[in-house]
């Protein structure tokens, strides 16, 4: 019986490592961040069609299901590819691909089995959806984890553009996305990305610089990087102003939202610890996006 217990007590703790080195390999809150934009675009294109989301359920199941598959696997090559450099920065030393938890082949094995089966899932949806789908794969993994991410400053526009596509991947999934929402969508995404992934570049600066990553800041420093913040930012101003057909009190509270992250922004003259405002400015996006993609959802969910 005693041993039993033991043995019970040992499998649990091996079954709560290998779920938290699965979460780590896949970056877990980076997929879920990369999935609410699907489901985003998705149903908002069967708000603007007026099309039942019971009716249209499997639709539904196999683009989450899909596209998730798919971003599993893009995020599991990256890791697999970025293992030599992972071990240099305190924030990816962790991860099994650098521990040797998961091996680098297993690890290669399953990017490629969970992209092709992602792939596979929305030949259910659309062929447009699966356009998309592929472009922000080949983006993410060939052109930004291994051509452009070691090599030039552009790489976080690259990496961008590989996660603005993903509401046009639920839009498509129901409808054409040559639609002015789901470009807006794509255009917030790809903004939003730029002064987020720079102020996560500034509070890791060194571990980059070490690691041998030409991000902004390590190439040419914290003030270029810090006005590239604030173009950015400007950049999703007046895009609120397209999007008349979620209403005013989406306007309102999107238009709220990037005023705040302005001055936020701007207060760097004011606030003399770069890190810090760095620091400050990324809570701030991650609160940003999710806020205004959950609120695209809840002001349409009456429909």
């Amino acid at each position: 019986m005693i041993q039993s217990e033991k043995w019970n007590v040992l499998t649990t703790k091996g079954n709560t490592n290998f779920l938290s080195e699965l979460k780590s390999l896949f970056k877990g809150i980076v997929l879920i961040a990369n999935v609410l934009p699907v489901f985003t675009g998705l149903w908002l294109a069967l708000y603007f069609t007026n099309t039942s989301f019971i009716d249209k359920l499997d639709v539904v199941i196999y683009t989450i299901t899909g596209s998730t598959f798919v971003m599993a696997g893009a995020l599991a090559l990256n890791n697999w590819y970025d293992a030599d450099i992972d071990v240099k920065m305190a924030r990816t030393k962790n991860r099994p691909t650098v521990t040797g938890a998961i091996s680098l082949n297993t690890v290669l094995t399953v990017g490629i089995i969970l992209s092709i089966l992602g792939f596979m899932i929305l030949l259910f949806t659309s062929v447009e959806a699966i356009i998309y789908a592929l472009v922000g794969w080949i983006t993410y993994v060939v052109l930004y984890t291994m051509w452009s991410k070691r090599r030039y400053t552009f790489n976080t526009l690259v990496g961008s553009l590989s996660g603005a596509v993903t509401p046009l991947i639920g839009w498509a999934a129901i409808d054409s996305a040559l639609h002015i929402v789901p470009v807006m969508l794509f255009l917030i995404l790809f903004f939003w990305q730029m002064p987020h992934t720079y102020a996560i570049a500034m509070k890791k600066c060194d571990e980059y610089k070490a690691a041998g990553v030409a991000m902004l800041p390590v190439v040419h420093g914290f003030k270029k990087t810090e006005r590239h913040i604030d173009f950015y930012i400007l950049c999703l101003m007046p895009l609120p102003f397209f999007l008349t057909s979620l209403g005013g009190t989406f306007i309102v509270l999107a238009t709220i939202l990037n005023a705040g992250w302005l001055l936020l922004s701007i207060s760097r003259f004011y606030i003399q610890a770069p890190l810090k405002w760095a620091h400050l400015n990324f809570i701030y996006s991650v609160n940003y996006i999710m806020i205004l993609y959950v609120l695209m959802v809840v002001i349409t969910f009456s429909y």
